[in-house]
């Protein structure tokens, strides 16, 4: 990292504040100066702020603590019950977009390797654009944001699947035994978590409740700690994160967490988004960007028309069906994250790795655009659709 990594913060914060107050004056969304930011000064711009790498590490606390919030505002019994819903417009729509990420790639001239590996990296929507442009009433309260968040857990689980399969390929063959044993981890991670709850985690948070700091801290501890645990056993931290708060979202003291854990998973968030827009290199953009647009543009098209389908002909409104398509029609960070792996694993070359990453970064930057420009969100610069 050119500097230290408070020279870092100091450049990436304050030039954050100051493109965000101009994207606020100009009506942008923020997300996109974030993103805007990290091309500008990371290691193919300026160069000024060189390990982008460290950065995304970083904040991928964000995204831990983001799932661990959405945990602790969900009810088990809910949650369940979302999830039997959703099964069957996950498992179709991956499919669907799979095949439409396979086809385009075909359609490109790549190969069908990397066709395949295209196709599962736009299986999935992005939960952070998602969950962060969703009111924070409708998350909570609203069938919306019961919805969203079990399409979104349900696309992780196939996301993580995928990520198994790309890891273990990296030996040239499927591990098929590591793949079981991640898949067993899950109900043991469960059940680890709620045994912990009951004859741990609440007993102490009952005795010493008037100590802000010592739950501030139990809370940042039981997070961290079932999300190390989730990986160990071949999830996710992201999943070991949201069965954390699952665990204790019956608990009183619930809210009281999720409201202090906020402020700092935005500056997480912040720094996750900088380090999306500082990964990319431009020098690869004249060869992959106009199988990229089309990528984008077909991702940004037939998402949104799926999931209004799908969701209508499972008796969901249409007004639910539509907002739920457009929150959801972009590509996933786990699209980044599967072609970092598939290009580490050979599975696939540099410039199909761009490719994907450079479809998915234009998904980010429209679908933020249209979320933010015709529903209601918090970061919307009209006051009709700011929503809390």
């Amino acid at each position: 990292m050119g500097g230290s990594l408070l020279e870092s913060f100091f450049l990436i914060f304050t030039g954050a504040a100051l493109l965000a107050t101009a994207a606020m004056f100009t009506r942008q969304p923020l997300l996109v100066a974030y993103i805007l930011l990290g091309a500008l000064l990371g290691p193919h711009g300026l160069g000024w702020v060189g390990d982008v790498a460290l950065l995304a590490q970083i904040s991928s606390i964000g995204i831990v603590l983001l799932l661990f919030l959405i945990g602790l505002d969900m009810q088990p019994q809910a949650l369940l019950r979302v999830l039997r819903e959703a099964s069957v417009v996950t498992l179709v729509s991956s499919l669907l977009f799979a095949l439409l990420g396979a086809g385009a790639a075909l359609a490109a001239g790549f190969s069908p390797v990397e066709a395949a590996v295209t196709g599962a990296a736009m299986m999935f929507s992005s939960t952070i654009i998602g969950i962060k442009l969703l009111p924070t009433t409708a998350l909570h309260h609203k069938r919306s944001g019961e919805m969203m968040v079990g399409l979104l857990l349900l696309q992780d689980f196939v996301a993580i699947f995928v990520l198994i399969v790309l890891f273990s390929s990296s030996a040239g063959a499927v591990e098929w035994s590591r793949i079981g044993v991640s898949l067993l981890g899950l109900p043991v991670l469960l059940g680890g978590t709620l045994a912990a709850v009951k004859w741990l985690l609440l007993p102490l948070l009952a005795r010493f409740d008037r100590i802000g700091e010592y739950v501030f801290l139990l809370a940042i501890g039981w997070c961290f700690g079932v999300a190390e645990v989730a990986e160990l056993l071949g999830l996710s931290r992201e999943i070991g994160a949201f069965l954390a708060g699952i665990a204790i979202a019956t608990s009183p003291i619930a809210q009281y967490i999720a409201l202090n854990l906020k402020p700092l998973r935005d500056f997480f968030l912040i720094l996750f988004f900088f380090s999306l827009g500082g990964g990319f290199n431009p020098a690869l953009l004249p060869a992959v960007a106009l199988p990229a647009l089309g990528l984008a543009v077909a991702v940004l098209v037939v998402k949104p028309l799926a999931f209004r389908y799908l969701l209508g002909h499972q008796s969901e409104s249409s007004g639910l069906a539509w907002d739920l398509g457009f929150r959801l029609g972009q590509s996933s960070e786990f699209a980044l994250l599967i072609a970092y792996v598939a290009a580490s694993s050979q599975l696939i070359g540099e410039l199909a790795s761009h490719y994907i990453q450079a479809a998915a970064i234009i998904t980010f930057l429209l679908s933020s655009y249209i979320v933010v420009f015709n529903f209601p969100n918090p970061m919307a610069v009209s006051d009709r659709l700011r929503r809390d």
